[in-house]
Parts: C-alpha cells; structure tokens; sequence
C-alpha cells in the first residue's frame, strides 16, 4: 500500500483551495503536478548553478554539463535503452514526433508509400505524418477501433504491405485510456521491416518502460507528464537509425565545425540538440524518475487501477452517464458523456467545486469523429489522488447534472 499522505505532502499545490473547496485535480493527462524535489531542483539550478553548457570554461558550466548529462543516463536506465547517445532531449513528445518525422520520414518516405496510424491518435501523432505525406505524396492509414475502445488488429495486419514504410502509434489513447498492444504491433512491423514509432505521452507515468523489451524503434514523451518540467521531452531512437538520419535543426552545440559553404555535424546525441536548451526543465527529470522509483512504479500502477476502477464503478452508478473507452486494458482515464448535456458544461460546473478535468476533443478531433460526439467530459488519476477525491468527484458529476436538468 502506497503512503498517501506522505506523498500528498510532496506536492505543495494540493492544498489549494479552488472557490473555498479542497483541489480535487484530476487532469493529470494534460500535466502532473510537481513534488517538491523537483521543484527545488529548479530553483537550485538558478540559485546557484545558471550557466549554460557544454561550450563553458569556467567551473558552474562544468557543473551544469555534468548534471544536465547525468539526466540523460537517468533516462537511459528508467526506459532501459542500449546506448546513452540513444537518448535525445526535445521540447515535448510533439518536438520528438516532428523531428522524426521531418528528418526520417523525410529520408525513407517517398511518392506512393504509406504510413500507418490508429484512429485514436492525438494530433501531434497524426499532423506530422500528413506534412510528410503531402510533401511526398504519400498515404496515411489508419487502424480502426471496436466498440470498447480497442484498436482492431487484424485491420492493422490487412493494412500491412509492401507500401508500408512507417508505422507511429500511441501506446495509451488520451480520450480513451486505452492500452495498444504495441509489442504485438512492433513484432508484426518488423516481419515487414517496417520501423515504429511509440507515442508514450500517456504510459510513462504509469508503467515501467523497456524499449530493448519492446523493440521499437523510437519512443517519445513528454516530461511534464512525469512529474518533471514542461517544455522538456525525449526521443529514443535506435541508434543505426539516428547515425543516418539527417539534422533536425542548425545551430551551436549541433556541429563539430562550421565554414561558409559546408558544416560538419556533431555525433549522437549532440546532432539533435541544436542551441541552448531547457536546462532547467531537463534536469528536474532526474528527481522526477527518482521519485516514481521511490514509491515503485508496480506499485503505482496497481494503485491507480484501484482508482480507476473505483471511479469507473461509481459513475457507471449515475442514470444517463455513458463511459467512452471501456476496454479491460486500460490505464487511469475515464472519460464519458451525459445524455443530453454538453462535456463543457459539467466541466464548468464541477471546476466551481475545486474539481479539476479536461472536457471537450482532447486533440483527438478524427476519434470524436468516429465515436460520433463532439467531446467528453476526462477524468485522469495520479498516485497523489485518493478515494475520497473520488468520491467528491462523483457527487460533483451528479450536483452537475441536477442543475443542469
């Protein structure tokens, strides 16, 4: 059993009072909440140590290489990468899927090829490929989903040819908190010698990660969603793959020598890290990959399916409620709609009672599409949130739809 208490007192911002009620923040998707050890970590690094790095000579440029370098072997070990220069730090999961796009996709996509997507993918999964199939006048496919909310493998397997170059896929849907069984997929890809990329936005918080176990070829998140600052992502990339890949973007740090006709690059992982980065944001990663291993990432998943299945328990209690997203595989979301009320309206509702959720298309405008709404209403569980929020939430969810009636 987790000490939730102990953990709560972590996170300075849950004793907030929003309109004179208790914070009850169940919009976790969209971002987490920071413990206190990340939060020092920042500030520590402007207090005593700003300075830029790499490229310094004096000692606080030291120490701010070897510590924004340390995070990048805290990232090798938490997903369990082969190689540290296999990891390469972004400005989010959206930066990393428009990096692979434009400089892989770019080198391997070419007239009449195709890319495969799900249905259920965020927008920053399916914007990038449609740039690179425009330019290069290919195809973009996509998987459907059942009923439940589950991705239909055998349709991915008719989809599969020989004009498949590239496959990217969500490993937990945002609206639907569905888990995709992306080790299945990735071992059919590459029957075809298809590539793949894992969107992992929605999973590293709440599983343990191993790109060797998977095999994928990329893997990208945001650490924002992991407790650590926004404006930082990574990319893993397999590293025969990231030798050939071309510059994403020119500019110092990127290069190993610049005339004006021709430059030559960096190596990994350098060559993808053009300028000065968020060297704040990255090194509060560290504490934030510290923290979850501290309390036990097992341990963390089982307790927000606890919650997960709490909640989804009570609100299925509710006359007029429908959940969108039902598979037996799924992670903490729960998103739903209420017969004859719009998902804005309950959210309003619900944040004049100090409860925090996302309401509307949550970047999924072709899976809202599909579903045949217009948005839900999305509750989304950290191991920081409790049964009692739960059940606040629900007495929220049911005063909602009183007034609104």
């Amino acid at each position: 059993m987790l000490n939730i208490k102990k953990i709560r007192r972590d996170f300075p911002i849950l004793k907030r009072k929003i309109y004179g009620h208790p914070l009850v923040y169940f919009d976790n998707a969209a971002t987490t909440q920071k413990p206190q050890k990340v939060i020092d970590t920042i500030n520590k690094f402007y207090i005593y140590s700003n300075s830029n790095i790499h490229r310094g000579a004096h000692y606080m440029s030291d120490e701010a290489t070897i510590s924004y370098e340390k995070v990048r072997a805290s990232v090798k070990s938490f997903i369990n990468s082969k190689h540290l220069e296999e990891i390469i730090f972004t400005k989010g999961t959206t930066d990393s899927i428009n990096l692979v796009a434009s400089s892989f996709g770019r080198l391997i996509i070419s007239e009449g090829d195709e890319i495969i997507i799900t249905i259920m993918e965020h927008h920053s999964n399916i914007v990038p490929w449609q740039m690179i199939c425009e330019e290069k006048k290919a195809k973009l496919l996509t998987i459907p989903i059942n009923d439940k909310g589950g991705m239909l493998f055998d349709e991915f397997e008719k989809l599969l040819s020989i004009k498949t170059k590239f496959i990217a896929i969500t490993h937990v849907s945002n609206t639907l908190g569905t888990i995709n069984p992306i080790k299945k997929i990735i071992n059919k890809a590459h029957l075809f010698n298809v590539p793949v990329l894992i969107d992992g936005a929605q999973a590293v918080a709440h599983t343990k990660i191993d790109v060797q176990d998977l095999d994928c070829d990329f893997y990208v998140f945001s650490a924002h969603k992991m407790y650590a600052s926004t404006g930082v992502g990574i990319l893993y990339g397999k590293e025969k793959w990231l030798n050939e890949m071309p510059p994403y973007q020119g500019g110092g740090s990127m290069i190993k020598s610049v005339n004006i006709n021709k430059s030559i690059y960096s190596e990994l992982p350098h060559k993808f890290e053009a300028g000065t980065p968020n060297i704040a944001g990255i090194m509060s990663i560290d504490p934030a990959i510290l923290y979850m291993e501290d309390v036990g990432l097992h341990e963390i998943e089982d307790y927000e399916h606890q919650l997960l299945e709490y909640a989804t328990q009570e609100i299925m209690k509710i006359k007029g409620v429908s959940i969108i997203g039902i598979m037996d595989d799924k992670t903490s979301i729960l998103s739903f709609i209420v017969d004859g009320k719009h998902p804005s309206d309950i959210g309003i509702i619900l944040d004049k009672l100090g409860v925090a959720v996302r309401t509307g298309h949550h970047c999924t405008e072709p899976l809202m599409r599909c579903l045949n709404i217009s948005g839900t209403v999305r509750a989304s569980f950290a191991f920081y949130n409790t049964f009692q929020e739960v059940d606040i939430f629900i007495n929220a969810v049911k005063l909602a739809i009183k007034m609104l009636n």
